[in-house]
């Protein structure tokens, strides 16, 4: 994962089967594609959230979970201090851990990662994981864009990155 500059995506570049590349104008497109993924999701899912500091993973994080207990007014802090929030959703637990602190997939253990795995997990920072980066995840790679939009590369979910419209 590179934490300098972002590397800038472009269509018919992307090299990846089941990639989709989406331009966010504004939070408030963050916010629907990230309520879209949400009501997508299913026990056993797993949504990795990369990019550099402020590409709206955190963001994207919040609408997310939002959409996916139907309550526009969710309190959801950041798990930055403590590594994992757990939310009971009508999709599911949904346990949204933030890795930045972590050195490694070590630790995962005392968050209760293995038993975590059977619910949702939303994860920033999945460049921590190492080995225990699940196979059959969506990858949600966000990237800032000079006018305050994002650009989003979705990859995974074969078998449903196609209705993320």
């Amino acid at each position: 994962m590179r934490r300098g500059k972002p590397l800038l995506w472009q269509p018919g570049t992307l090299g990846h089967t089941g990639a989709m590349l989406r331009t966010l104008s504004d939070i408030a497109a963050t916010e629907a594609l990230a309520a879209d993924v949400a009501g997508r999701v299913r026990p056993g899912d797993a949504i990795l959230l990369e990019g550099p500091l402020g590409a709206g993973k955190t963001t994207f994080a919040r609408a997310f979970l939002r959409a996916a207990a139907d309550d526009p007014a969710l309190e959801v802090p950041s798990p930055s201090f403590t590594l994992v929030q757990s939310y009971e959703t009508l999709r599911g637990t949904v346990h949204h851990f933030d890795l930045w602190r972590l050195d490694g997939p070590a630790a995962l253990t005392e968050l209760g990662w293995d038993d975590a795995r059977a619910d949702i997990v939303l994860v920033e920072w999945p460049d921590r994981l190492g080995p225990l980066r699940p196979a059959d995840a969506l990858t949600v790679a966000l990237q800032q864009l000079p006018d305050d939009g994002r650009r989003a590369l979705l990859s995974g979910w074969a078998d449903r990155i196609g209705a993320l419209a």
